[in-house]
């Protein structure tokens, strides 16, 4: 897995301080960062994040550029509606040797791990066979058509890689880039840093964090896993590790 932070809002806490003051303020936009130094800036925004006043933080954002990762994690990741999303297509890439994400669980066994990549080749080989099929069959017709040989190809692999996808399993490796505000970081941190996150996302969305937190400490200072401003909400289902979960954001 690959994380990059591919851009963010710049100056972002100090954007965030002055458009929180003018929810308490009298005075007009021209004079909303007057007397803001850093020391108050800081100040007023640790009050916010301890308060917990989430609005004003939303004005900041971040790009992320994610690869090495599956497909079973990105459908858990675009169900975060309150973001943008850039992922490679499956449509319009031609996957000559698709690269696939093994599971530890997988990994560490060495007849399931067999198994796996087993399966991993056989469906390249499926797809390859399935492309080639239905790439035969529309170019032949395309050129009945009366399309030149060049236009004719294009068209055909195209519509063959199209439905010769389908084939793929959830273990398919892919790249995505995605777009979230400090908000809806807040959010995602708090569902899928928590023990209870299946374990590739919670992989992502820890590696998000730490990059992140080295940019705006103080915005994502409480950032982590519920748990670490209360009783777990996971009710009977908790890890039953609080302190341990609560040492490692810490020190994160």
């Amino acid at each position: 897995m690959k994380v990059e932070l591919l851009r963010y809002t710049p100056d972002g806490e100090r954007l965030i301080a002055s458009a929180a003051k003018l929810c308490y303020s009298s005075v007009g936009i021209g004079s909303i960062e007057k007397d803001l130094g850093q020391e108050n800036m800081e100040r007023f925004l640790e009050l916010l994040m301890d308060l917990g006043h989430e609005s004003p933080i939303e004005h900041v954002a971040f790009t992320f550029g994610v690869e090495g990762v599956s497909r079973t994690l990105t459908h858990q990741l675009v169900r975060h509606r309150i973001a943008s999303y850039s992922q490679q297509s499956q449509r319009y890439v031609k996957l000559d040797q698709f690269d696939y994400i093994i599971p530890p669980s997988i990994e560490g066994d060495p007849e399931a791990k067999r198994l796996f990549v087993e399966a991993m080749e056989k469906d390249q080989e499926y797809y390859n066979k399935i492309t080639q099929i239905l790439f035969n069959s529309y170019y032949e017709g395309y050129i009945k058509q009366g399309l030149n040989e060049k236009e004719a190809k294009q068209k055909s692999e195209k519509l063959a890689i199209e439905d010769a996808r389908y084939v793929f399993p959830n273990a398919c490796e892919t790249k995505i880039v995605f777009t979230m505000n400090a908000r809806a970081l807040l959010n995602f941190f708090r569902l899928r840093t928590c023990n209870r996150a299946q374990w590739e996302i919670r992989e992502l969305a820890v590696e998000m964090l730490k990059l992140v937190k080295r940019i705006y400490p103080i915005l994502f200072k409480n950032a982590g896993p519920a748990c670490l401003k209360g009783p777990c909400p996971e009710g009977r289902m908790t890890c039953g590790e609080i302190v341990k979960v609560r040492k490692k954001f810490k020190n994160l």
